[in-house]
């Protein structure tokens, strides 16, 4: 036999055949691109649900898995799906069970689920790992299936039914959205509100011609698992018209203070199906490319009890504002959802608008309350014709069983009841089943009431199918339950907002995103609170700061400076030491209405950690004026005028044990300085006659203390102040702590005051009344002096003029401070 005997050989006994290879891979093609389409991966426009999701749901109601039992295992679950209905792998019925359950992915979960579910970050757990059991809104969906509702298809190997839609008692396609990839094809549908959508729903159903802006009341957008900000509606619009369409979400951000010098962004919402460690990566990823400019740190605090909270560090300096549009533009802070909106209707695929879609659902939804209604009607009839059959056997009893004893089996007993009663066959079987307990007086009674209900079902239930009004108005009103039942308030915020600039303009924004650096003022309190007013306005023009007619909390001034937001200045502590800060992030307070109870407290802004260490005064770092300070102890200092040490903070004087700093200034030598001590004794001296010194010195005596005494107050004035300047002294009795009582305070006019030698004991300044023993503070300014409590309240001072060393005139309220006015 030779070779091409044996190949035909073979070719006869396997019966091969020469096909064509174009044809047999279009032909396979389609038939994959069929099955995929129509059984995998779009949604059915009735119920919403693709067949793995729709077998699931059904199968978990035939397990008896509802919201009042207990949660079994998924692999069950998958397990039962996958023997009796999915023809697929055990994976995919797993990710799909799963997403039913996830809060973050459906608006309305239809299973609740045990234990790990995944994340938006992270996978879920194995099945083995996981229970599950149908929540609410899933017995809506399944309701009312054995009542022939809807038709049963058999499963893949013929072997059982299952429903080919469920009655879904909402629009779910609505309510909760899909995705998926067929051949050729796909989906993309945003989750909604379901109060809103079922509204929209009722409206359709009592007025069909409604129109799409009709419906647009009821349904503006869409409604997001995860909340967040949809920016721009016209792409809402056109997918509503259409059923292709876009729109973008942004997160919800609010600017917080994270401290007192330091700003933040904090995220509470993300864009649909975006998770925080992916914002984190991206943020990361653009600040190592320099894309990013002006973050500090991004910290994830999100857990169960507070939910996402994704906080963002700001770099000093750089406006809130631009930093947050560049991460808008550059992280998934903002992102797109494209809507497509393709489903199976009557078997085929289609793009539907929301008034398409909502007609499917209407229309899927009369004809499963007519089915079930015909179900009904057809079973309390079939009910009827067997009660009124028992009642005809009850009224004859005697004779009923007289013909079945008589009859020698049970045929004939079945033909002579027939014939004598005029029973129809399914009655006389009927009877001849019944049990004889049934035939009592009380069961003919319950049998007659029976009757009566059944009559008046059976013309209610002809009444409804009679008319297509009376069915659309049961509809509505069971899809009102349903709302009432499952509805939540919308979560997803609707916003024209403007789109961020991207290509020129981005690079354009780029260049903006640190804060100008604009002349401005700081101003310190005398109650510790601090803040600035930028003296530039819009269109780059000096402005000038209004004086308010009436004065608020905390606005009693203890120090002001005039610098630039981006410089670097210093503040004098009590312990003599010099913080340096920028005050681009202190609260800035418009010019016109300067209140500075808005300021924050300079102790927290500057991270003074030590209560007794508080903030005296603010000065330049650039100016060629000497800082001047005062202690306690009647020492006084002059540092030299720009040898500062390169340091965050640094002393400016040496002090000694016990001794501390009560007040500070800058200015030249031809400023005055002034003490007040606690026995009511002022010096006022030139500054000329204090030699500036360096950091390291302790400084040179600047007024001679009486035994027992000790400084209470220090300040520089310069001429102009100090022409017209005032000295308020107030006094208490010696046990009294400040705050305790009110006390006695009078002005004066420091030109009352001659001046002194330095180190010499001044002259007196208050003349204490019976029980006073000491000064409680003092202060020297330019004239109006204001006074406040230790909450900022306004406090009133008695009338100027009085004569250096009178006494004063008692308060009526207690003083904690006191300052100079806004200026």
């Amino acid at each position: 036999m030779n070779a091409d005997d044996t190949f035909d050989n073979i070719h006869a006994s396997e019966r091969i055949e020469d096909i064509d290879v174009s044809e047999e891979m279009q032909t396979s093609f389609l038939e994959y691109a069929y099955s995929v389409i129509y059984s995998r991966a779009l949604p059915d426009a009735r119920d919403g649900l693709k067949p793995v999701q729709r077998r699931i749901l059904y199968q978990m109601t035939e397990m008896g898995l509802r919201p009042d039992k207990g949660h079994v295992k998924s692999a069950r679950v998958v397990g039962e799906v996958m023997g009796k209905l999915h023809p697929h792998g055990d994976a995919s019925i797993y990710d799909a069970l799963v997403r039913l359950a996830q809060s973050f992915t459906m608006r309305v979960p239809l299973i609740d689920g045990h234990g790990n579910f995944g994340s938006l970050d992270d996978g879920p757990a194995a099945p083995r790992y996981t229970e599950a059991r149908l929540a609410g809104p899933a017995l809506a969906m399944t309701d009312d299936l054995a009542e022939d509702v809807v038709d049963f298809v058999p499963n893949y190997d013929n072997q059982l039914l299952q429903p080919e839609v469920l009655p879904a008692a909402y629009p779910n396609l609505l309510v909760n959205g899909a995705s998926g990839i067929a051949v050729g094809m796909a989906t993309n549908m945003a989750p909604h509100n379901m109060i809103e959508v079922i509204a929209a729903a009722r409206h359709l159903l009592a007025h069909p011609d409604a129109s799409l802006d009709d419906l647009m009341e009821f349904v503006p957008g869409p409604d997001l698992p995860g909340g967040g900000t949809i920016v721009g509606l016209s792409g809402i619009r056109d997918a509503y018209a259409t059923g292709r369409g876009s729109f973008r979400i942004r997160a919800r951000v609010a600017v917080e203070a994270l401290t007192a010098r330091k700003s933040g962004l904090v995220v509470t919402e993300l864009p649909y199906l975006v998770g925080p460690e992916k914002v984190i990566e991206k943020i990361k990823e653009g600040v190592n490319a320099k894309k990013i400019n002006g973050i500090s740190d991004v910290t994830d605090l999100t857990d169960r009890s507070h939910g996402l909270r994704l906080v963002i560090g700001i770099k000093t300096g750089f406006s809130t504002d631009a930093v947050l549009e560049q991460l808008y533009r550059l992280t998934p802070l903002e992102s797109s959802f494209n809507i497509n909106n393709v489903a199976l209707v009557n078997g085929g695929p289609k793009t539907l608008g929301l008034r398409e879609l909502l007609d499917v659902y209407v229309g899927h939804r009369i004809q499963v309350v007519t089915r079930r209604s015909e179900f009904r009607l057809a079973r309390r009839r079939e009910r009827l014709h067997l009660v009124e059959g028992l009642l005809i056997a009850i009224l004859d009893i005697d004779e009923v069983i007289q013909v079945i004893r008589s009859s020698d089996d049970t045929a004939q007993a079945r033909t002579r009841l027939m014939e004598v009663f005029d029973l129809t066959l399914i009655q006389t079987d009927y009877i001849l089943e019944l049990q004889l307990r049934r035939l009592t007086k009380f069961s003919r009674i319950e049998l007659e009431s029976e009757r009566d209900r059944l009559r008046a079902e059976i013309d209610e239930l002809v009444a409804l199918l009679a008319s297509t009004p009376a069915i659309r108005a049961l509809v509505s009103a069971e899809l009102a339950e349903v709302s009432d039942r499952f509805g939540t308030p919308r979560r997803t915020l609707l916003t024209d907002a403007r789109p961020i600039a991207t290509g020129a303009a981005a690079k354009r924004a780029a260049a903006v995103l640190e804060v100008a650096d604009v002349p401005c003022r700081v101003f310190l309190s005398a109650t510790g609170r601090i803040a600035r007013v930028d003296l530039v306005g819009a269109e780059q023009a000096p402005l000038t700061i209004t004086v308010p007619a009436r004065r608020s909390k905390h606005d009693a001034i203890r120090s002001s400076i005039d610098t630039t937001s981006r410089a670097e200045i210093g503040a004098v502590t009590s312990r003599g030491r010099l913080i340096r800060f920028t005050p681009v992030d202190l609260p800035m307070l418009p010019a016109t209405s300067i209140q500075l109870a808005a300021g924050v407290t300079v102790a927290e802004y500057l991270g003074l950690t030590d209560r007794s260490e508080s903030v005296l005064a603010l000065v330049s770092l650039t100016s060629e004026q000497p800082i001047v300070v005062g202690t306690s102890q009647g020492v006084v200092k002059r540092v030299i005028a720009g040898n500062y040490p390169n340091r965050p903070d640094f002393e400016l004087i040496g002090l000694k044990p016990g001794d501390t700093v009560i007040g500070a200034g800058q200015g030249t030598d031809d400023d005055e300085l002034v003490f007040v001590t606690s026995d009511a004794q002022l010096l006022r001296f030139p500054a000329s006659v204090v030699r500036p010194q360096g950091c390291p010195a302790a400084g040179m005596a600047g007024v001679k203390l009486s035994a027992g005494a000790q400084a209470v107050f220090f300040t520089a004035l310069s001429a102009a102040d100090a022409a017209d300047a005032e000295v308020v002294t107030i006094a208490a009795g010696a046990p009294t702590l400040l705050g305790d009582e009110t006390g006695s305070a009078k002005v004066s006019d420091l030109a009352e005051f001659p001046g002194k030698g330095r180190a010499t004991g001044g002259v007196r300044a208050h003349r204490f009344l019976k029980g006073e023993t000491n000064l409680q503070l003092a202060w020297v300014g330019a004239a109006p002096a204001h006074a406040v409590s230790s909450v900022g309240q306004v406090r009133a001072l008695p009338e100027g003029g009085v004569r250096r060393d009178g006494s004063g005139t008692p308060l009526e309220g207690t003083v904690a401070a006191v300052g100079g006015q806004i200026r």
